[in-house]
């Protein structure tokens, strides 16, 4: 299954701001044209929200709802798909600290369910999630900088 994994820098910006800064969904379609709308419902009994989400792909829309579980304590925010057109979509955002910043980790599965096609869409599918990911970050927490996997495997970074 694809994943897309993006670690970036926020070096001005506490743990606790990014993290809360992350959790405002309902934001991110102002950080980038690509997501359209994101309604965000009232948390469940159990704690978890339900957030539904159109984002524009190729040429046309894609749309699911995700069961969102929020981890202040942790700094952590976990969601995965619970109707939409990915056949599979979950993943989890990690905040913590990083000397006087914060080290912002997203990772995601997914799966289009479209196999046949998987070699063509899933590269595709894989950038527009990365590119609108680190633009959301960048709106949401300024200077901001991706650091790439060869940076993060030598330091003590996850």
């Amino acid at each position: 299954m694809p994943n897309v994994t993006i670690h970036v820098l926020a070096p001005t910006v506490a743990p606790a701001e990014a993290y809360r800064r992350i959790s405002d969904f309902a934001r991110y379609p102002e950080l980038t044209e690509t997501v359209q709308s994101v309604d965000v419902h009232e948390p469940e009994a159990d704690g978890t929200v339900l957030s539904e989400w159109t984002v524009h792909f190729r040429n046309g829309l894609l749309k699911w709802s995700e069961r969102d579980t929020f981890h202040p304590e942790d700094l952590a925010i976990s969601f995965e798909q619970v109707k939409g057109d990915f056949a599979e979509f979950g993943g989890d955002w990690r905040v913590e600290p990083d000397g006087e910043g914060t080290l912002v980790r997203f990772i995601a599965d997914f799966d289009l369910g479209i196999p046949t096609l998987a070699a063509i869409l899933d590269p595709v599918a894989e950038s527009a999630l990365r590119t609108n990911i680190l633009k959301i970050l960048e709106g949401l927490l300024g200077e901001a900088q991706e650091i790439v996997a060869d940076e993060t495997a030598g330091a003590a970074r996850p």
